[in-house]
């Protein structure tokens, strides 16, 4: 052959190799599993790798994530609601109220979602007040955006919580070899003790000035002594221990002396604010809101102030006992961990459960309908031990603000105010509440165990010949700083006055209650 010939020929092998090699790549891309195919694209040969779609990446920790989601509790990952005081004019419009969350205001409400992690919220929280169907769509619209749309949800609002997966090594290196990549770029990270400890020499800095030239604004709260600093901050603990553990987004110094002052954890614990000087071990009123009667108080020789003086000695030195053995005498670690009633907002237990239908006589289909029923129980608690009791199907935003004693007794036993929005307390009960004591429990149960349970009786619906007694316990949930924000049902009974029984009702569906921020209510009655 001539050489033009030859090199044609050449230049034909080269083009059948490479369309050989083309088409096997295609062949395996589509028969290759997502392993085979992420492998390919990282590869800098082909060209279709390069540009084909990356949504497939790390598949091997997709799995794990969703395995290791399946044995986690979804209690863990419960967000807790906050119901803002309800404005005149929205109520006016629409004769209802207004849920709103910490830190968000009206104009967010009437955002559209527009990301996957957007509609992910808004269907948890349409999950949260029971409307499973909305929530639903909701869901499917996030997962189609975004698969990992759940692990976005959980990065954002419970960080460190569920992936606790070894730290990565980013050099891709031996471990045993000693680089710099391995570790952080801004030095060795503090405990938090540690951290805490580097505020104390630190002091209260003002605000620069605007411009150059200008002086300094003033700020007189930089110039008082801390013993000033401390009652100034004992007192607004006292009026609201949130806003004083908030204090501590401030600065650094405010941040060390919110941790470090154990005087003024000392008063919010022995106070009856916030503290366990509010809580009660003893059944403080009747049923029906009454005074107790001699029956119950089990003594006859000391009146009803010196045996409440009695249960107030008693509460005070279990105090310092659980301090010292239980909680390593830190008054800080003991409002946080030991169980107490809260007044500022209520318990709620959303219930929903499905149920089959009854199929249409008249027509012909493949599936039966069903039933998604919702219910809703609340549960507030008040500082003189009174309670009230209400299930109902409204939702949480057309209730909460209306569980007061006042709307308890416009409602009891009448219909003059049918027509009013709080209509609702038309069903509510009456109740009171304690607290466990050693006394309910047996003498070989711990010191932790002892105060754990809630005990809460309220009368009965069909006649006063019956009563209601509920037993739950304290559990933690949602965020590792929330504690005790939880209570699960130990048992729920029926007491026939008349005939001395105890009747048992099933739980089959009934959920734990979840404390539930209501500012219309303040800090509690006092």
């Amino acid at each position: 052959m001539d050489p033009p010939t030859e090199q044609i020929q050449s230049e034909l092998e080269n083009f059948r190799e490479k369309w050989r090699a083309e088409v096997s790549a295609r062949s395996r891309n589509i028969t290759a599993g997502p392993s085979q195919r992420s492998q390919q694209q990282q590869k800098p040969t082909s060209t279709q790798g390069g540009t084909s779609s990356t949504s497939n990446k790390l598949p091997k920790r997709k799995a794990t994530a969703k395995t290791t989601h399946q044995v986690e509790d979804d209690d863990d990952y419960y967000r807790t609601q906050t119901y803002d005081e309800p404005e005149p004019s929205s109520s006016k419009a629409t004769g209802g109220h207004k849920l709103g969350q910490q830190d968000v205001g009206t104009s967010s409400a009437e955002k559209q979602p527009q990301t996957a992690l957007d509609f992910y919220e808004e269907a948890v929280e349409k999950e949260t007040t029971g409307k499973l169907g909305d929530s639903l769509q909701l869901y499917r619209k996030a997962f189609r955006m975004d698969d990992n749309v759940d692990q976005a949800y959980r990065n954002k609002y419970f960080p460190g919580r569920w992936n606790k997966g070894a730290q990565v090594n980013r050099s891709n290196a031996a471990v045993t070899v000693p680089n710099t990549a391995h570790h952080s770029l801004e030095g060795p990270t503090l405990s938090l003790p540690d951290l805490i400890a580097s505020f104390s020499d630190l002091r209260i800095k003002g605000a620069p000035p605007e411009c150059e030239g200008v002086a300094p604004p003033p700020c007189p709260v930089a110039r008082l002594p801390d013993e000033i600093l401390v009652n100034i901050l004992r007192d607004v603990a006292i009026a609201d221990v949130g806003d004083f553990v908030r204090l501590a987004q401030v600065c650094k110094r405010l941040a060390f002396l919110v941790v470090t002052e154990d005087q003024i954890w000392r008063r919010i614990c022995l106070g009856s604010e916030f503290g366990f000087g509010g809580m009660h071990y003893h059944w403080q009123r009747g049923i029906e809101w009454e005074p107790l009667s001699a029956v119950e108080l089990d003594d006859d020789v000391l009146t009803v102030d010196e045996q409440e003086r009695k249960h107030q000695e008693e509460s005070r030195a279990n105090t310092n006992v659980l301090l010292h053995s239980l909680f390593s005498s830190s008054w800080q670690k003991m409002f946080r961990r030991r169980p107490r009633v809260r007044f500022n907002g209520c318990y709620i237990s959303t219930v929903n459960y499905i149920r089959a239908g009854q199929a249409s006589a008249h027509q012909i289909t493949w599936n039966s309908p069903v039933h998604i029923v919702t219910y809703y129980r609340y549960l507030r608690l008040f500082r003189d031990g009174t309670a009230i009791s209400l299930l109902t199907t409204d939702e949480p935003t057309h209730v909460v603000h209306h569980l007061t004693k006042e709307n308890v007794a416009l409602h009891q036993g009448s219909t003059t105010g049918a027509h009013l929005p709080s209509a609702v307390m038309s069903s509510a009960l009456r109740g009171r509440w304690r607290l466990s004591s050693a006394a309910d429990h047996s003498p070989d149960a711990g010191l932790a165990d002892m105060e754990s349970d809630l005990y809460v009786e309220t009368e009965g619906v069909v006649g006063p010949k019956y009563m209601y007694r509920m037993e739950l316990t304290f559990r933690s949930t949602g965020k590792a700083a929330a504690r005790n924000n939880k209570l699960a049902w130990k048992g729920f009974w029926s007491y026939n006055k008349l005939t001395d029984d105890w009747a048992e009702f099933a739980l089959k569906n009934d959920k734990p209650f979840f404390f539930s921020r209501v500012k219309s209510y303040g800090v509690g009655e006092l």
